[in-house]
């Protein structure tokens, strides 16, 4: 799979690394196109513009700051219509996360995209496992999304990390899914034990029915 990353961070470089050591072909962009370059040679990507990023993926992956967004995506003019997008991001201070501004909505409207949220509850050093694996269960990653194609790419870039892919609803839940990042990072940064919030599963009332249904 050809997987075009507009970014070239740390998340660029820790999920693109993981990608392209299971044969997927990586092209990064961003703002600085020498340290850009830099960072392909290294990581045995290729490097491009925006523009050529986008044009690149057969999935492309956004991956940059919230605050430029607007200004990457403007860049990549019609590439990324119609393509499978999947959004990482998370909200610049999560003290701060409004849903009437959620990126992964705003990256939808933008690109006309067909986006899905993933990846966006774990620090960039947790993608750099091989695999993600806690108390001998692997890592696993809620997607929202509701294009099925897109679902199904996004399921073969969390699978190729050794993650299981969970079925998180449609982009009608995408605002929960950035809420709970934003809540879960508030609670890391106070330095508690997010992941002792929730109890297991045999612990956690009826299953098989979603809440209202």
């Amino acid at each position: 799979m050809r997987i075009g990353i507009l970014g070239a961070g740390g998340m660029a470089d820790a999920l693109g690394t993981q990608w392209a050591g299971a044969g997927h072909e990586i092209m990064i962009s961003g703002r600085d196109a020498a340290a850009t370059a830099a960072r392909a040679a290294r990581s045995g990507f290729r490097a491009g513009s925006w523009a050529e990023a986008a044009a690149f993926g057969e999935v492309v992956v956004v991956a940059v700051r919230e605050a430029g967004l607007v200004d990457v995506l403007t860049a990549c003019g019609g590439a990324l219509r119609g393509k499978p997008l999947v959004d990482v991001t998370n909200a610049a201070d999560p003290s701060a996360y409004d849903p009437a501004r959620s990126p992964a909505l705003l990256i939808g409207r933008l690109s006309g995209g067909h986006v899905v949220k993933a990846f966006n509850l774990c620090n960039v050093d947790v993608w750099r496992m091989t695999p993600p694996v806690f108390g001998g269960r692997p890592l696993a990653v809620p997607l929202c999304g509701d294009d099925p194609a897109a679902l199904a790419a996004a399921r073969t870039l969390v699978s190729v990390l050794g993650c299981t892919p969970l079925d998180g609803g449609g982009l009608a839940r995408v605002t929960q899914l950035e809420a709970t990042a934003a809540f879960m990072i508030g609670l890391w940064f106070g330095g508690a034990d997010a992941q002792a919030v929730l109890p297991p599963l045999e612990q956690s009332g009826t299953h098989g029915v979603r809440p209202g249904a």
